[in-house]
């Protein structure tokens, strides 16, 4: 089985599972990766979007942790499951895209006000918005941009009901993202 098909059989195994938003983690990858393409964001960055919370469908972990004041790390867990295989323009938003909430919430009211519960709760177990030490390393990351832009589609993702394309649809913008090897 090649990376991609295992990837789509997680999201098919796992995807399904409820995580405090008013869709499951499928319904909101494909609709974050959705978005993305909507807003004429290049291929590189649909395809992080489709893999941002890849971490929540790996790391063997109730989706209730948050809950419990425990932060999953899903970001990192699904950033080094996929950094084998996919290049840093597709691995590095996805683990930045938590950081990211985080430098958004330090920098941008309106950001925080319009967060959903569930983020709002994760962000507390997160870390919460980041001081002006963190936000400056923040900013000296050279995907720092990119992972601002993913956050930003990935809270347009939760559109219960929302029709996006299939699979198949985004298996050509998974593969561009690829190592070559």
């Amino acid at each position: 089985m090649n990376i991609i098909d295992k990837i789509f059989q997680d999201y098919i195994q796992n995807g399904g599972l409820e995580y405090g938003e008013r869709v499951n983690i499928r319904e909101h990858c494909f609709q974050t990766a959705h978005f993305a393409e909507e807003d004429g964001a290049d291929d590189l960055m649909i395809a992080a979007a489709f893999l941002h919370d890849y971490g929540h469908l790996i790391h063997g972990l109730e989706e209730d942790i948050a809950d419990h004041g425990i932060d999953g790390m899903h970001e990192e867990v699904g950033a080094e499951a996929l950094a084998e295989w996919f290049i840093p323009a597709v691995t590095e938003p996805v683990r930045l895209h938590v950081p990211a909430k985080r430098y958004l919430c330090a920098t941008d009211e309106k950001y925080f006000a319009e967060l959903s519960p569930a983020s709002v709760q994760s962000l507390e177990v997160q870390g919460g918005p980041f001081n002006a030490a963190e936000c400056a390393e923040f900013e000296a990351n050279p995907f720092y941009k990119e992972a601002i832009q993913l956050r930003l589609y990935d809270e347009m993702g939760k559109v219960p009901g929302l029709k996006t394309p299939d699979y198949e649809h985004y298996r050509p913008l998974l593969t561009k993202g690829l190592r070559a090897k």
